[in-house]
């Protein structure tokens, strides 16, 4: 599509900056990396760029500033404040323009542009101090549930746990899968990331299921006998739970809540239920429909929509559904709600906003020393410049509808922020590239939001990372991620801006660690592993744990919580698997199909849980 055939390379390069394309990088074992002219072709062709754009817009129809900043304007403005205050503005804006989403407009044009006025940082209470589970919600079940954790399992867990002194629970990103077969297992793969998985609805809290019990019980008797598995069955448990919705749904259906909330979220339910409409009949990839439906402005698209009316409905039903049993989770404890990086490429999202995405390239991460061969997620990228001409409302929507029902935001590899690792499809992992990204801009949007619903915000800044990336988080006073497995000093000496861990879902639990059976894993499905880098790790935990290789698991676990209770953090995080002693990781970075990920199921139900001794340890530990 694209021709570069004759530009130098230094001139490719060059221009290749403008666009974002960064030149070259350090990676995690020093070495510095070059962007070669051939990545630069595929990633200028990735985001639309041919050889007449030298530069992006100058231009774009969206400005983000600082409250009290000002800047020069071209001529006399009206400004429309979000409220609808309109103010007539002649030489530059007031300084005391309020927080929020206002339009600029020329007084001789019909075209605005969005201003956006952000706080100078994110909602920050200094004196905040807690300590909070993390936990994966679908790992845990209940007697009532039916096969998976649910919200209703949520709500219990967060009143235990305010119960023992918690101040939050973190959970994993309760993302919407594409409503087909089969069902994709990890959160971090969401069809879209502004709305939810009904896999996670109570069924018998559903108002109107009551009245069918009878019709309902044996599609109750079957979810609750996949309890006894010890892997989760999202398929079956999609299957059953769509039958009960189906059964309770009627196409007559008001209520004058779910009309309120279907007037909120406007248009963007719509597309989403439209999404989900085409994707029962044609499949969950919108790629692989027919031309007519693979854009949600055709208006085929809205032609379908219309001769299903009912089903479009039930679809903004459910999400309704699930706001509402969210909702009543939040009203038990504070919940931290957690925003992958990306989406599926063939999603709901994708099909919404694919003029803003990069086509041909994936998101991943470089070689490191626990992934030699890099990483590729496969989550297409939205090309910067691109967001910006669609007035950063994808990032917008997507902020806004994590922190729903949230006093906590962590925003997994938060550097994406800043830069994101562009690998091009036709060359492969070894010749991806940084392209950088508005990150100013990005932050402010996170502060408003943050401000808006008073949450304070986390950034997962692990790996390669920039050592101005977390000055300027810090400036922004969104907390630091720090890791017991990673960090080389004691806890003690942690920063007080950070939320501290033992472990999180990509690595080994403490027990799995502990007892050499994560290894033993990794090697038995043929996977590359640093023996010595964990060699090292185990060793600097026993020195700072004081304990002994032989130490047993509870014992190790106690007293890593120990050593993790000395961090000044502001946040202490334990995950439920490790107060169960639990080997199995959630996820193993670099497989598919040779370890279950996403699916394992805690291995004692909510009642026994609420019942062991070493979860109730640990929480008195993080609690002093």
């Amino acid at each position: 599509m694209n021709e570069y055939s004759n530009e130098t390379d230094d001139e490719l390069r060059q221009r290749a900056r403008s666009w974002g394309i960064v030149a070259n990088y350090f990676d995690t074992f020093g070495k510095t990396i070059e962007t070669s002219a051939d990545s630069c072709r595929a990633l200028l062709s990735a985001m639309g760029v041919d050889r007449a754009d030298a530069t992006p817009p100058v231009h774009p129809p969206v400005k983000v500033i600082r409250q009290g900043e000002s800047f020069s304007l071209t001529g006399p403005v009206e400004v429309i404040l979000e409220g609808g205050t309109k103010l007539l503005v002649d030489n530059s804006l007031p300084h005391d323009l309020p927080l929020g989403y206002h339009d600029l407009r020329s007084r001789d044009s019909e075209t605005a542009t969005r201003l956006i006025v952000c706080p100078q940082s994110c909602f920050h209470d200094p004196a905040l101090k807690i300590w909070g589970w993390s936990v994966q919600l679908y790992e845990v079940r209940s007697q009532e549930s039916w096969g998976i954790g649910d919200l209703a399992n949520l709500r219990r867990l967060a009143k235990w746990s305010r119960d023992m002194g918690a101040g939050a629970l973190l959970v994993n990103p309760l993302n919407a899968a594409a409503p087909t077969l089969p069902q994709q297992p990890s959160p971090y793969y969401p069809s879209s990331r502004r709305f939810r998985n009904p896999l996670y609805l109570r069924i018998e809290d559903v108002p109107g299921a009551a009245s069918r019990a009878h019709d309902l019980e044996s599609l109750a008797t079957a979810g609750r006998a996949l309890n006894s598995r010890r892997l989760i069955d999202r398929d079956r448990v999609f299957e059953l739970k769509l039958k009960a919705l189906t059964e309770i749904w009627q196409d007559d259906y008001h209520n004058a809540d779910f009309e309120r909330y279907c007037e909120e979220q406007g248009a963007s339910l719509t597309t989403y239920a439209a999404y989900c409409l085409l994707a029962e009949q044609h499949g969950g990839d919108w790629r692989q429909w027919k031309s007519d439906y693979q854009h949600p402005t055709s208006p085929a698209v809205t032609n379908f929509a219309q001769q299903h009316a009912g089903r479009l409905r039930f679809h903004k039903w459910i999400q309704w559904l699930l706001d509402e049993q969210l909702r009543s989770a939040a009203d038990e404890l504070p919940l931290v709600q957690d925003l992958p990086i990306g989406f599926d490429p063939g999603g709901a999202d994708a099909w919404a906003w694919q003029d803003q995405l990069a086509k041909g390239v994936s998101v991943g991460a470089p070689p490191d020393q626990f992934n030699s061969d890099g990483q590729d997620w496969g989550l297409p990228p939205f090309v910067p410049h691109q967001l910006q001409a669609a007035k950063y409302e994808p990032f917008i929507e997507t902020i806004r509808a994590t922190l729903r029902h949230a006093r906590g935001l962590r925003m997994d590899h938060v550097m994406g922020l800043f830069r994101l690792f562009w690998i091009p499809q036709s060359i492969g992992i070894h010749h991806g590239a940084y392209v950088r990204y508005p990150a100013e801009d990005l932050l402010g949007i996170v502060a408003l939001e943050s401000h808006r619903t008073q949450a304070w915000v986390a950034g997962e800044d692990l790996g390669t990372v920039e050592w101005e990336v977390r000055q300027r988080l810090a400036e922004q006073k969104m907390l630091s991620y720090r890791l017991l497995w990673f960090e080389r000093d004691r806890p003690s000496a942690y920063p007080a801006n950070a939320l501290a861990a033992v472990t999180t879902h990509d690595l080994p639990t403490i027990a799995g660690m502990w007892s050499g059976t994560d290894t033993k894993a990794r090697h038995a499905r043929g996977l590359a592993d640093d023996e010595q880098g964990w060699k090292d790790i185990r060793n600097r935990l026993c020195e700072i744990a004081g304990l002994n290789h032989h130490a047993p698991i509870e014992e190790a676990i106690r007293a890593l919580h120990r050593a993790l209770s000395e961090a000044p953090s502001q946040i202490l995080v334990a995950t439920l698997a490790d107060a169960l002693a639990v080997h199995e990781r959630p996820n193993m970075p670099g497989t598919v199909e040779q370890w279950p990920n996403w699916q394992i199921a805690l291995p004692l139900l909510q009642e026994e849980i609420e019942k062991a001794a070493l979860p109730r340890d640990l929480a008195e530990t993080l609690a002093r």
